[in-house]
């Protein structure tokens, strides 16, 4: 039995990246899946810089991390442990360091050996049967990154609603501004399910039974789940940064078809079904080819 550590940072989305991928190697290899948190910064540093080795735990086959946070500690117990390291992210120091680099294609990745440009972030997600009829929208908030229009946004929920006659499901983030929610609610009644009903099963349940999924372009996270779960998939436009990273990565996706944007309702932009979209799956490949599991 091969086992992978993750180094968890605490934070939600980060270790769902990490376990996407451990998932996706735990279903081609038997794999027991472990989990630590970060070290202290200076005993990491110390561990890095050539200190004196702890005496050694069981000893994993693969580390994966994701977040600023675990950077060191992947270093460290790569050095303590003599295992690859990936990381699933731009890391804040040299790409160098670590064993792989899983980066997100708008960060624009230099092309290295030791570098996979991925579209978005990796993610846990996996089809379902799919209800015929079904639909999801998945409305976001305000970032650093869009201008939130609430009316804006509303219309164009109405419009599409109004265009393609599905059993729509209507949820929100925690981004969501409770003022949204509340005009949500009036207009869609039990369509509506606030985010503060809902817990950690329910997006991956309504994505792998729904046929189609729109998202606001805030939610890019959300965009590359209902890829992988296998939607069809639109994005509500926002108003954005001129200069927006999350923005030109849905731009990369509508160019090769694999998204669409409102008010294409009838989906058209959409390339022919049967792509296959599961990056979790195709990095886990790379690492196995790798023979480092």
């Amino acid at each position: 039995m091969k086992q992978i550590l993750i180094i968890n940072d605490g934070k939600p989305g980060h270790y769902n990246q990490s376990l996407g991928l451990a998932e996706a190697l735990a279903r081609k290899v038997p794999t027991d899946i472990c989990e630590r948190e970060p070290m202290g910064r200076f005993e990491a540093l110390r561990i890095c810089l050539g200190g004196v080795l702890p005496e050694l735990d069981d000893r994993p086959d693969l580390l994966i991390g994701a977040g600023h946070a675990t950077h060191l500690t992947l270093l460290a117990l790569r050095r303590l442990y003599r295992v690859p390291a990936i990381v699933l992210m731009k890391p804040s120091i040299p790409m160098g360091f670590f064993d792989l680099c899983l980066v997100p294609e708008h960060d624009q990745p230099p092309k290295r050996p030791n570098i996979i440009a991925t579209h978005g972030a990796l993610n846990r997600m996996r089809p379902g049967t799919k209800r015929a009829g079904s639909g999801v929208v998945l409305i976001g908030g305000p970032s650093k990154h869009y201008r939130w229009d609430e009316a804006d946004v509303l219309a164009q929920v109405k419009a599409l609603l109004a265009s393609e006659p599905r059993d729509w499901l209507i949820g929100s983030s925690r981004r969501t501004p409770a003022s949204t929610e509340q005009a949500l609610a009036n207009a869609l009644g039990k369509r509506f399910v606030p985010a503060a009903e809902t817990g950690p099963d329910w997006l991956p349940q309504q994505l792998a039974q729904a046929e189609v999924c729109w998202v606001t372009e805030d939610s890019a996270s959300m965009v590359y789940e209902a890829l992988t779960a296998g939607c069809r998939v639109g994005v509500l436009p926002l108003n954005g940064e001129s200069d927006n990273r999350i923005g030109k990565g849905i731009e990369q996706l509508a160019a090769q078809g694999l998204v669409t944007r409102a008010p294409d309702w009838s989906m058209s932009g959409l390339a022919a079904s049967g792509i296959v979209f599961n990056e979790a799956q195709r990095c886990a490949g790379a690492v196995l080819e790798r023979g480092w599991i």
